[in-house]
């Protein structure tokens, strides 16, 4: 039987219907559940007029409808696009008409987000989960509607952040997505018998494909609505959490609350870590913290997550192999990965840095609507170009530079932000810092950093820049450091970079 999610959940409700699939902060759904409301979703669309390759938006924060309405589209062949709740009316009214979705279900927070355009008279159903939507589905037991789709069904879109320009919509099929039942055992070390905590907002290829991974194999996930820290902390601890992927920033914040006790966290088994830099001052220090195994992960939602990875064995703090804490990893099994040369993309000898590339069976389709970017990004021979500059060394080893477009350009030399700001990090009074390139008029560009302090801790633009000047040549280091309160980020915690750059040039 192919790969899908519809079948996903009718096979486990076959096999596992009493054994409990998601939770959130309102219930908890078994499988035979799962399966039973998904089936009334998928009628619910069905007589909403949604059939195979129409859209159904989805905005709302993490909660087990979600999941509900995106197993209900795979039932009914549909493809369910995930909106990022962080923008405004304007900017979701941009995605909302490129996809044109059938249906759009949101949850009552998010209501007011919704443009008066989006209605009913311009052809997309807006249901409001909570009464609304449960009156939508009815009570009756799910009959599945079966509508036959397969591997190279369109399944899911998700879009772009938009920082580099408007928004992408990136469409991944049952085949990409499949690739989660290898993730969850071979990359995320789960078993049936544990519990994967899911902190990341579902719009994101990290919440909604990782947020399946435990799912995929039978086990029991926790979703989270609200991600603080605290919240984050107890719920490892109350829910026996065993797995969790979070992004550096909310790493680094559970790392400073745990190092001042109180909580039990030994059911922790694996944190898998990406989407963003992490320094390797903070990975000592999380790792200490945290007392479980890490896994680093690098990926794109074009990949449909994770293709090179560091486990839990290779993060080593003493000798050699501890200059691997600063690597992504290398490929997973079923990723092909090259460092190919800028601008030409001929491959290039190891330790040269260059673009990185990948093939594989989860990589995208294409983008929705965008057949030139399509064309931009993924050759006809399966090979998609991912932006991020890297290089590998003879041990097969990937060491990420940073987004080509983040490189700096100072006197003829490349400067890339990444490696300015492991090395800032190590400062003791440093918490936080994003490296950009401002204007220069004798070296083109030249290197700022924009630093955040750890509370109680003190120091001068003058002293960073001295000591990034004792650890690299003085060409990489920062010309000018601003001192602020807190970096700009995504609703994945990605540092804006773009913010800043308009900001201080």
């Amino acid at each position: 039987m192919d790969f899908t999610l519809a079948n996903l959940v009718r096979e486990h409700a076959a096999e596992r219907p009493d054994q409990v699939a998601f939770s959130d902060e309102e219930r908890s759904v078994t499988f035979g559940e799962l399966h039973d409301r998904s089936s009334r979703v998928a009628v619910a669309l069905r007589d909403a007029g949604v059939g195979p390759g129409d859209r159904v938006a989805l905005l709302m924060k993490n909660a087990i409808e979600y999941f509900e309405v995106l197993f209900a589209c795979s039932k009914v062949d549909a493809i369910a696009v995930g909106l990022n709740w962080r923008l405004n009316p304007l900017e979701l009214e941009v995605i909302i008409d490129d996809a044109r979705p059938t249906v759009l279900v949101v949850d009552a927070e998010h209501l007011p987000s919704v443009s008066t355009s989006t209605s009913e008279g311009s052809g997309t159903r807006i249901v409001v989960l909570g009464e609304q939507f449960e009156s939508w589905i009815g009570a009756g037991p799910g009959v599945d509607p079966e509508v036959p789709s397969g591997a190279e069904s369109p399944v899911i879109v998700l879009y772009s952040s938009g920082t580099t320009g408007v928004p992408k919509g990136i469409v991944l099929d049952n085949h990409s997505v499949s690739y989660i039942k290898v993730m969850a055992p071979e990359l995320f070390r789960m078993h049936p018998a544990g519990v994967h905590l899911v902190a990341s907002p579902l719009f994101h290829v990290g919440g909604v494909l990782t947020g399946l991974t435990m799912t995929s194999i039978g086990g029991r996930t926790v979703l989270v609505r609200d991600a603080t820290p605290a919240k984050l902390l107890d719920l490892i601890e109350r829910e026996r959490v065993t797995n969790a992927f979070f992004v550096p920033a909310i790493i680094q914040r559970l790392t400073e609350l745990t190092e001042s006790g109180g909580k039990d966290l030994s059911s922790l088994e694996t944190i898998a870590y990406g989407a963003a830099p992490m320094t390797e001052t903070l990975l000592r220090r999380a790792i200490q913290a945290l007392g479980c195994g890490f896994v680093g992960c690098y990926g794109m939602t074009e990949t449909a997550g994770t293709v090179l990875a560091l486990p839990p064995e290779e993060h080593v703090f003493e000798g050699p192999g501890s200059r691997l804490l600063r690597s992504v990893g290398r490929p997973l099994s079923w990723a092909e990965v090259e460092i190919r040369e800028l601008g030409t993309g001929k491959p290039v000898a190891d330790e040269e840095v260059g673009e990185i590339y990948v093939r594989s069976g989860a990589n995208m389709i294409g983008y929705y609507n965008q057949p030139d970017a399509t064309a931009a990004a993924l050759g006809e021979d399966g090979w998609l170009r991912t932006g991020d500059g890297a290089y590998r060394d003879a041990q097969g080893y990937f060491f990420l530079q940073d987004r080509i477009k983040d490189m700096i350009i100072s006197g003829g030399e490349n400067v890339y932000p990444a490696e300015v700001e492991n090395v800032l990090c190590e400062h003791a009074a440093v918490a936080d810092v994003a490296v950009i390139g401002v204007p220069d008029e004798k070296w083109g560009e030249t290197v700022k950093a924009v630093v955040v302090l750890r509370p109680g801790l003190d120091t001068t633009p003058g002293e960073l820049i001295a000591f990034a000047r004792t650890k690299l040549a003085h060409y990489k280091c920062p010309t000018s450091v601003e001192l602020v309160s807190a970096l700009p980020r995504s609703a994945t915690e990605k540092v804006l970079k773009g913010v800043l750059r308009s900001t201080y040039t």
